[in-house]
């Protein structure tokens, strides 16, 4: 019983290690999960080194039997493009295993853009979106969703 207790213990530490080690040798591309479970973004990396993300689940995609769109842009001409597909972050550059800098993160909820840095934590991400400084901002933390 004590070495069935003992095996079944090492083996839950080692899935843990490697599961831990996976995710940061992936890195922040996958699908995420916003805070709220509202939308799932996927994020990649483009030819360009940078990395990006776009919506592509949304929990209600649907409003009075349409697609949702993005009426709260500030652009007039963008507020009938779809949620659906929309670049959300834009322009991440790589600076550590866990630290991803010099974006932005679009907020469909105000239409408003702002400069943006990630940090991954396992299978947590931390997105702080933030104005000029990142002391003027709000971090908000994303779970993966695979």
């Amino acid at each position: 019983m004590k070495h069935s207790i003992l095996k079944f213990s090492i083996l839950c530490g080692l899935l843990f290690f490697f599961s831990n080690q996976w995710a940061k040798a992936q890195g922040i591309i996958g699908t995420w999960y916003n805070q709220e479970k509202t939308a799932k973004v996927q994020i990649y990396e483009a030819k360009d080194d940078h990395f990006y993300g776009k919506i592509v689940w949304l929990k209600e995609p649907n409003e009075n039997g349409k697609p949702k769109v993005d009426k709260n842009n500030t652009d007039k001409a963008k507020q009938s493009t779809p949620l659906m597909n929309l670049l959300v972050l834009k322009h991440f550059k790589k600076k550590s295993e866990t630290q991803y800098e010099g974006g932005t993160i679009y907020d469909p909820k105000n239409g408003k853009t702002y400069d943006c840095k990630m940090t991954l934590k396992g299978d947590k991400l931390d997105i702080r979106g933030y104005v000029k400084i990142t002391l003027i901002g709000r971090t908000s933390t994303w779970t993966r969703a695979n």
